[in-house]
């Protein structure tokens, strides 16, 4: 996938709900959005390789929907916000980075 990380959310063990501390990367992510008309957002959910991996990638995919639900409350057209199917993290990283949605400008079709 092209474009450039421009914001990474990182949640709670097990929740999908949007942290506090996500105001800023929706912050970032509105402003670059508005800056750029031809730029859509993708957001990837991430899951680790622990536990059922059904329940992980459907985690990790309410944890994408909060963040474009929020981006969309803030004024991100629901058009401009595409979600990429769930990944896993490597074994060996940090485990918050097993808890993040990631948030990519890009230009798609």
């Amino acid at each position: 996938l092209s474009g450039d990380v421009i914001g990474k959310v990182y949640f709670e063990l097990a929740k999908a709900e949007l942290p506090a501390d996500a105001a800023k990367a929706l912050d970032d992510t509105l402003g670059a959005v508005n800056a750029d008309a031809a730029k859509k957002v993708v957001l990837s959910g991430f899951h680790d390789a622990s536990g059922d991996p059904a329940k992980n990638a459907d985690l990790a995919k309410e944890r994408a929907k909060a963040v474009r639900e929020a981006l969309k409350a803030k004024g991100v057209a629901a058009d401009r916000i595409v979600l990429r199917k769930p990944e896993q993290t490597a074994a060996d990283g940090p485990a918050d980075e097993a808890r993040r949605v990631e948030i990519r400008l890009t230009t798609l079709p």
